[in-house]
């Protein structure tokens, strides 16, 4: 595969194309033939194909075919933090509770019935 380090600089067709070698080389790593990834992904086996070659093809079916290679972590950029503010921080921990009260028995004694 090529370098990722500039993806800006590669046309749109040249990093459909690396999507699709990435696809190709998953596949062959884990020993399936084009056939029998595209029937676990529940896609035709042309789609596949197409997609490998960097041809473009619906989201889904890409979303489809990483989920079966075990490669859905490459979405993991795509994952927005959530920030929060140091204030926001700041009141949250103020809501904890800094300490545990301790539990008083009732003193009062119980009459035996002896």
């Amino acid at each position: 595969m090529n370098d990722f380090s500039d993806i800006s600089l590669l046309s749109d067709v040249a990093i459909l194309q690396e999507i699709g070698m990435f696809i190709k080389n998953k596949r062959v790593i884990q020993e399936l033939t084009q056939e029998e990834l595209a029937e676990k992904a529940n896609i035709s086996r042309s789609t596949l194909s197409l997609m490998e070659k960097g041809k473009n093809t619906a989201l889904v079916n890409l979303v489809k075919v990483l989920r079966i290679l075990d490669a859905l972590y490459v979405f993991e950029a795509f994952k927005e933090e959530q920030m929060i503010s140091p204030l926001q921080l700041a009141k949250q921990d103020e809501q904890k509770r800094k300490r545990v009260s301790v539990k008083r028995k009732n003193n009062k004694t119980q009459d035996s019935e002896w």
